[in-house]
């Protein structure tokens, strides 16, 4: 049987394809929009100013992280199980606890950027002039406060489409405001604007989505269900904690490249290393509405106990992953310059395509085993994550301190490359083993 056909008579994967298409048309749409607003970013402000904002919104995302429970994932993993076991008070209680903790600690990131803002403007930016910058854009941690739940909501309620329109919403406006600022004076607080939209936007949109699926599935009455307790919330508590730990590591190690880069070149180079890094995200546009859709059936099997169709759907997935980024690397490899060239509008971006080569071999292979961690976290292995990202990404930042200063962005790509590959290979083998 061909694999197109093996395709067509799963229902499973059926399903998983039918819910991503509506997130990948729109996440296309707003891929367009963002490529034209990155594209007038870099004309706007060069490498340096490029690399300025970057560094802003890289220091806000990281410390984000630190606080962060990833509640969607705590959603999908026991909100799932409890919708599909028909408990629907705990499923509500699980949903406003979540929300509550979400929203606490999105406030305390807020402070911890507000009260650090001088610090991180000396230290990464050296520019203590951007302090205001850090200030700013932080205020999306605030819009961004129940956004992790909203999102697992709308996962395990098949409802997750509906993200892609809120993201096509948020880019078009994003879009026109740095338009704006070929025509006004302070372009560079314009485009920070921009971004600060794209986060602001999303924020408060899948708030108010979710709480209309909330009621669609469970009724208005889910707001009267009691919290959960303390006993009944272990569990629940150690793997919102691993998650935690889990996201913190992996926001240090493999998404907060421009700190570190500003922390060891220069913000020129942040620039050089963020266009790199934005033609290679490219990658995400196809794999982030399949990882979206996919894990809430990776959980789903796993209650089930239907190991047998677990294996064959993640053969399948990691297939049709495979094939998508082997076509990609072609006109990476082949077009790359000149889609560097065409993005930024300045020849001086060239310079940046070896790193992005380097980039793109790492990118490639985690969103081709994509799977990796959901797969660990539904089977209840939240502590293996943790220390293989920590092993690998400690041996990563040792060589950042030693290879970084001397070869520039190209060895951050390819350490970043090779925390990808290491890290994400060993969580697929172990997930496979564990399944077989």
């Amino acid at each position: 049987m061909s694999l197109p056909s093996t395709f067509k008579d799963d229902p499973l994967l059926n399903r998983v394809l039918r819910s991503s298409a509506h997130l990948f048309t729109s996440n296309t749409l707003s891929l367009g929009l963002s490529v034209v607003m990155s594209a007038l970013s870099f004309r706007l402000l060069g490498a340096s100013g490029s690399g300025l904002i970057a560094l802003v919104m890289s220091y806000t995302s990281t410390v984000n992280s630190l606080f962060s429970f990833r509640m969607s994932e705590l959603v999908v993993r026991y909100g799932g199980e409890f919708l599909e076991k028909g408990e629907k008070e705990k499923a509500s209680a699980l949903i406003k606890s979540a929300a509550l903790a979400e929203a606490v600690v999105s406030v305390l990131a807020f402070l911890v950027v507000l009260i650090s803002s001088m610090w991180a403007s000396q230290t990464f930016t050296k520019s203590p002039d951007s302090k205001l910058m850090f200030i700013v854009f932080a205020l999306g941690l605030l819009a961004n406060f129940n956004t992790e739940t909203s999102t697992g909501i709308l996962q395990v309620t098949g409802k997750i489409r509906h993200q892609g329109t809120i993201n096509l919403i948020q880019s078009i406006i994003s879009l026109g405001i740095v338009i704006t600022a070929f025509f006004l004076p302070n372009p560079l607080w314009i485009v920070l604007l921009a971004y600060l939209a794209s986060k602001v936007i999303p924020g408060l949109g899948l708030y108010f989505m979710g709480r209309r699926q909330l009621q669609n599935e469970l009724g208005v009455q889910w707001q009267n269900a009691p919290m959960m307790n303390i006993a009944e919330s272990r569990s629940l508590i150690r793997f919102a904690i691993s998650s935690n730990i889990s996201a913190t590591i992996i926001k240090i190690f493999r998404e907060s490249e421009s700190l570190w880069i500003g922390l060891f070149l220069s913000t020129e180079a942040v620039g050089y290393y963020k266009a790199a890094y934005s033609l290679v995200g490219f990658l995400s546009v196809p794999a982030d509405p399949l990882i979206a859709a996919t894990y809430p059936e990776i959980n789903r099997l796993i209650v089930q106990r239907a190991w047998t169709s677990l294996r064959s759907f993640l053969r399948k997935i990691t297939a049709l992953a495979f094939a998508i980024n082997a076509a990609a690397a072609l006109g990476f490899i082949f077009l790359g310059q000149f889609a560097l060239v065409i993005f930024t509008g300045r020849q001086e971006f060239v310079a940046a395509y070896p790193a992005m080569i380097a980039l793109f071999i790492g990118l490639a292979f985690n969103y081709t085993l994509f799977w990796n961690r959901p797969l660990l976290l539904s089977l209840g292995l939240t502590d293996y994550p943790i220390w293989t990202t920590l092993l690998v990404g400690l041996a990563k930042l040792a060589l950042a301190f030693w290879l970084v200063p001397q070869y520039g962005i190209l060895a951050a790509g390819a350490l970043l490359s090779f925390y990808y590959i290491a890290s994400v290979g060993i969580m697929a083998w172990r997930g496979v083993k564990e399944i077989q």
